[in-house]
């Protein structure tokens, strides 16, 4: 593969990470926006989540082996095209106001995003120097951030009415009143998701027609000979990455419900500051790769840091009141930023030929965003949004584990070497 070519493949495949980026982080703004036109309890609610999230656990593996068979550009199109498909059937769930057909859409979208992931987080990786392969996914994952940061923005604008019906309004109104508002609120999504869909499907086409070179991983002895499943890093990495995604939805998510009842802020503001929060999550993804690859910090060691930050800002933002709480939850998107690349990097270094079932394992370990918004949820039933936040900070603590035992591992084999 020529250098020129390599260069082209990173292109393309980094503009993937755009994509699935902007459609899962809409969910922040599908959640408030829901529970107001389907009539939700936050439990209720957090099954947006959980229909995004549980494809990854599902379909993981089956997209390893579909690659394995079609190859990592089959896998691609494949995710787009069920992406698209998935985004157009938001008009028809609107217009029957009907949240099962909502989550459906959902599901059907996430199922792309599986496969999407599944491709180019390896992809990215193994594409060029194994010594670059953190800083690599990391920069790819900054234009993710990007998307993170435009979904709310542009969600709250589009989609956020800005009007939520107090009980004594709610009451007021008569039946078809009511319909009336609540089918006005659901059909606020058909244009915005038309529009994805339409976009998802022209990359798709594009990339049909464009020549992708195919990585073919190295295999070994050593590698064949041993499962997967003793490859203890791996595993820990899964369960890391398991708690982390859990962590990083429940932040987000709950984002506009947590500013909406502590700082009392309406559903636009919030939108906005969420952007800004998600603005930071970007800016921390290009200031984590620089830290990486040019000041030389080991990926393991920033990981410690920015997890164990994470783990006391959000107890901050649990203690304090009003908007300091809200800064700090700001504060966690920023700390956030490197996480999932760097566990994802580190727990499949050194498969080899099992990189591809390596990260298929890590991938399923998404469904920690299905998991933990709905126990989040209940929490926050049984007594405010504020103390449920107490679940991502614990959450936390695991990925600070993983990250201190890679740069354990790390010291050991320097000091075997010398």
């Amino acid at each position: 593969m020529t250098a020129r070519k390599s260069t082209f493949a990173v292109f393309l495949i980094t503009s993937l990470f755009f994509l699935w980026g902007f459609a899962l982080n809409l969910n922040p703004i599908l959640i408030p926006h829901l529970k107001k036109a389907c009539q939700l309890t936050d439990a209720q609610s957090a099954f947006i989540d959980s229909a995004s999230y549980i494809a990854y656990f599902l379909l993981a593996l089956p997209a390893g082996q579909f690659m394995k068979r079609f190859g990592y550009k089959g896998g691609i199109l494949l995710g787009l095209s069920l992406f698209s498909v998935g985004a157009f059937l938001f008009y028809p769930a609107a217009a029957a106001r009907s949240y099962a057909f909502f989550l459906t859409a959902l599901f059907i979208i996430a199922c792309g995003l599986t496969f999407l992931e599944t491709a180019a987080n390896p992809y990215i990786t193994v594409l060029g120097d194994p010594e670059g392969a953190t800083q690599r996914l990391n920069f790819a994952q900054s234009f993710n951030g990007l998307a993170a940061t435009l979904a709310p923005f542009l969600g709250g604008m589009f989609i956020l009415s800005g009007k939520t019906l107090t009980q004594a309004e709610e009451a007021g109104m008569s039946g078809p009143q009511l319909d009336a508002y609540l089918n006005n609120e659901a059909a606020s999504v058909q244009v915005p998701f038309l529009l994805i869909g339409g976009i998802v499907l022209l990359v798709a086409v594009l990339l049909y027609f464009t020549r992708l070179p195919e990585i073919v991983e190295e295999e070994s002895r050593e590698s064949e000979s041993r499962s997967i499943f003793q490859e203890k890093n791996l595993l820990l990495g899964v369960l890391a990455q398991f708690f982390y995604v859990g962590a990083q939805v429940c932040v987000s998510s709950f984002f506009i419900r947590f500013a909406q009842q502590v700082a009392g802020i309406g559903e636009k503001s919030a939108s906005r500051y969420l952007a800004g929060a998600l603005l930071g999550f970007m800016i921390g993804r290009f200031i984590g790769t620089f830290l990486m690859s040019y000041i030389r910090i080991p990926a393991s060691r920033l990981l410690a840091i920015y997890s164990i930050v994470n783990f006391f800002l959000v107890l901050l933002a649990v203690l304090l009141k009003g908007m300091f709480s809200i800064y700090a939850l700001m504060g966690v998107e920023f700390f956030m930023s490197i996480m999932f690349p760097t566990i994802f990097s580190l727990s499949i270094r050194g498969l080899g030929a099992k990189t591809k079932v390596g990260s298929s394992l890590v991938i399923m370990a998404i469904v920690g965003g299905a998991i933990f918004p709905v126990i989040m949820g209940r929490v926050s039933d049984a007594s405010s949004i504020q103390v449920a936040y107490v679940v991502p900070a614990l959450c936390f603590l695991v990925v600070f584990y993983f990250a201190l035992k890679n740069l354990w591992v790390k010291r050991v084999k320097l000091s075997t070497a010398h």
